[in-house]
């Protein structure tokens, strides 16, 4: 109960109405945590004795496998900060607020573009048996943990007006499948851009086109997302969204 009520509390103390959700990986780094990363473990190698090398090798390959997702870090929080910048322009109860996992990666990400743009931003973590520290951009007053996971995933549909879905891995799939899947069966009624960001990596990941001619999906079911590749692109998509909706 404390975790409907606590949360409920503060975003109407903060009038808050409106959310843009970033779901993402928390494993992505910006490109300076990879360079670090990528050096210590080399350092690492060569120092390591033979029945460690194996294991250190392997680290380092996934890791080189990692780089080519660095610049979605930048890109998200890129993008968050856009946002804020222009949501800013609006008196408070219809300002749209960047809402993350509240961990590190892309979630560190969206809620530092919005610190960048000194505006709020709202961070909705999870209690783990490996723990996910909240990063220090957050809102303080918007900076919640959960021990469960159905109240979280309420507070990231409730006030959502848009998702932006970053590459990830279990954890983003399961946020876009249940959300994607509230659409479908109108537990949402709500009009609610979905847009998918990184066409390249999600359509290794998923194939949407696949369920459509094997009928596990409508076709129509694809029209509630978009795939974007840059901020701009984004920015744009969600901007006119908005505008058209509520008349911005």
């Amino acid at each position: 109960l404390s975790e409907y009520m606590f949360p409920d509390r503060q975003f109407k103390d903060h009038g808050i109405n409106n959310t843009i959700i970033f779901f993402g990986s928390a494993r992505i780094r910006s490109e300076k945590e990879f360079h670090h990363e990528y050096e210590s473990l080399k350092a690492h190698l060569e120092d390591c004795s033979e029945d460690q090398k194996p294991t250190i090798e392997q680290k380092i390959r996934i890791l080189e496998k990692q780089s080519e997702l660095t610049e979605y870090y930048l890109e998200a929080r890129d993008l968050a900060k856009m946002l804020t910048e222009w949501s800013l322009q609006f008196p408070k109860p219809k300002r749209f607020i960047i809402c993350t996992g509240g961990g590190p990666g892309i979630m560190e990400a969206g809620n530092r573009g919005a610190y960048e743009a000194e505006g709020e931003s709202i961070g909705l973590n999870i209690s783990l048996p490996f723990e996910q520290m909240p990063n220090p951009y957050i809102t303080p007053d918007l900076n919640f943990e959960f021990h469960y996971f159905f109240l979280r995933k309420y507070w990231f549909a409730f006030m959502a007006k848009a998702l932006v879905i970053f590459p990830g891995g279990f954890g983003t799939l399961d946020e876009l499948m249940e959300i994607l899947t509230l659409v479908q069966t109108k537990k949402i009624h709500k009009k609610m851009p979905i847009l998918i960001y990184g066409e390249k990596f999600w359509k290794k990941v998923i194939n949407f086109d696949y369920l459509v001619e094997t009928g596990m999906i409508s076709a129509e079911d694809l029209d509630t997302i978009t795939y974007v590749n840059s901020p701009k692109e984004a920015f744009e998509v969600l901007t006119r969204a908005f505008q058209e909706q509520f008349r911005l």
